[in-house]
């Protein structure tokens, strides 16, 4: 899979900026897989001069290094191979739930050197959630003995509305108590690190179209489905935010004008049908119409995802959740015409039987131009996803030319690259990140250009 990097086009170009264009293009390749100088030169279309003097800087900044040489049987010298140097650098990912708190230190192939979870009810506000994160760091960094000056980001995903401008949260339903935080600014102060922050569902979209069943798709709608609701809306290979932040915010479109009230005080929204704390309630209506079950009464939402498959009263909830979900992603599908749409969250444990209630509904709902070759499938990377998509977020980020300047002083500071930690999950390759050409960053900017189309590697 192929991993692009994102540079703005002035024109004209001066020397510099065609050099910075050239080095992060570079970059990009190495990501995708390892190469040869000459296949470098002509992928690039550059003198192999050229290419050759970007490599040397790359390999003196500590960023990429020799690997070997190229076995392909022909007669003559073998190329050596090039790799970038995961390594380089760290990455602090946070997924930041409503009631948990997970943070992982990365490499810079979105690999786990070392993870926390903790329990943490998002209500207790931001001065207590912070010093919770705090912690964690100075567990992680003990855990893994990767020292502080190497960490080049932390990116952070939270369950509710971010505005793009300014990175403050704007009047979020299930976060209580954070209505216009800075957390970028106030997170960045306590930890001292630069932060970046998005929207959960933003992150699991990005995460879900590198990483996952799906990577390389440009159309791809990711739907988490938890205490809220929300969608990340990835469209030509870009994250669809809106005019500041918050397009996706699916649980609160009405689904019935004439329903209850939900959190966001609309009638009928989505998630006072289908989010997690109204799931109980329904297994109780459900359960006094006499429908037979093994299930305690009042059953949790626990009992009920444990038991989705066989308990006729869990999978009477999850069909009717389902159904409700679906309803919704009809709308999506109308509205986008992606090629996918990817379920995500707590309720998604529920499996096959909420799946399949969702495609019914969806499909029975939607344009046949719009449902024919659209994709309705559960998320594939679990709880995993909320990193990963703080991980590409950063990603992103470090491959621009505003990012780059810091990849380099991170790989360069106290002359020893990140220990090579042993991964907890995957190897390197499995973890280099493909096409797709969102770029986080704090402050708006103009359209991006791209030298490459997006590709799934085979």
């Amino acid at each position: 899979m192929r991993f692009v990097a994102m540079c703005s086009a002035p024109a004209p170009l001066d020397q510099a900026a065609i050099r910075v264009r050239h080095t992060l293009m570079l970059l990009a390749l190495l990501w995708d897989a390892d190469r040869a100088r000459v296949d470098l030169a002509h992928e690039l279309r550059l003198s192999r001069s050229a290419t050759g003097n970007i490599v040397n800087e790359l390999l003196a900044a500590g960023l990429v290094q020799e690997v070997g040489q190229r076995e392909d049987g022909s007669v003559g010298r073998r190329a050596t191979l090039l790799r970038l140097k995961a390594c380089a650098a760290a990455l602090l990912a946070v997924d930041l739930g409503a009631s948990h708190a997970r943070m992982d230190l990365l490499d810079l192939r979105c690999r786990t050197l070392g993870t926390r979870t903790v329990a943490h009810d998002i209500t207790r506000g931001p001065g207590a959630t912070y010093s919770l994160l705090a912690g964690l760091l100075e567990q992680l960094l003990l855990e893994t003995r990767i020292d502080r000056s190497q960490i080049a980001l932390l990116g952070i995903g939270v369950p509710g509305p971010v505005d793009h401008d300014t990175g403050c949260v704007v009047q979020p339903p299930n976060m209580p108590g954070w209505d216009s935080e800075n957390i970028a600014a106030e997170l960045g102060r306590l930890v001292a690190l630069p932060v970046l922050v998005d929207n959960d569902a933003n992150l699991g979209a990005l995460a879900e179209s590198r990483f996952g069943a799906h990577a390389g798709l440009s159309d791809l709608i990711y739907i988490k489905v938890a205490t809220g609701i929300g969608a990340g809306i990835l469209l030509g290979g870009q994250l669809h935010r809106g005019v500041r932040g918050g397009a996706g915010e699916i649980g609160h479109i009405s689904i019935n004008e004439q329903g209850p009230v939900g959190r966001s005080g609309n009638p009928g929204s989505l998630e006072s049908y289908a989010a997690a704390q109204v799931v109980p309630a329904l297994a109780a209506q459900l359960r006094a119409t006499g429908l037979q079950t093994r299930l305690p009464d009042p059953a949790s939402l626990q009992d009920l995802l444990t038991h989705a498959a066989h308990d006729p009263l869990a999978r009477a909830v999850w069909e009717t959740t389902g159904h409700h979900v679906g309803v919704a992603v009809s709308t999506v599908l109308n509205l986008f015409n992606p090629q996918a749409v990817v379920i995500g969250g707590r309720l998604a444990l529920a499996g096959e039987v909420f799946l399949d209630a969702v495609r019914a509904s969806a499909v029975g709902r939607t344009m046949h131009i719009n449902a024919a070759r659209a994709h309705i499938a559960l998320g594939t990377l679990g709880a995993e996803v909320g990193v990963l998509g703080a991980g590409a977020m950063m990603v992103d980020h470090l491959l621009t030319p505003r990012g780059l300047p810091l990849l380099y002083s991170i790989a360069r500071r106290a002359g020893q690259p990140v220990a090579e930690a042993t991964p907890l999950a995957q190897d390197a390759a499995s973890r280099a990140p493909p096409a797709v050409s969102a770029v986080y960053t704090p402050h708006p900017s103009p359209p991006r250009s791209h030298p490459y189309s997006p590709r799934r590697n085979t």
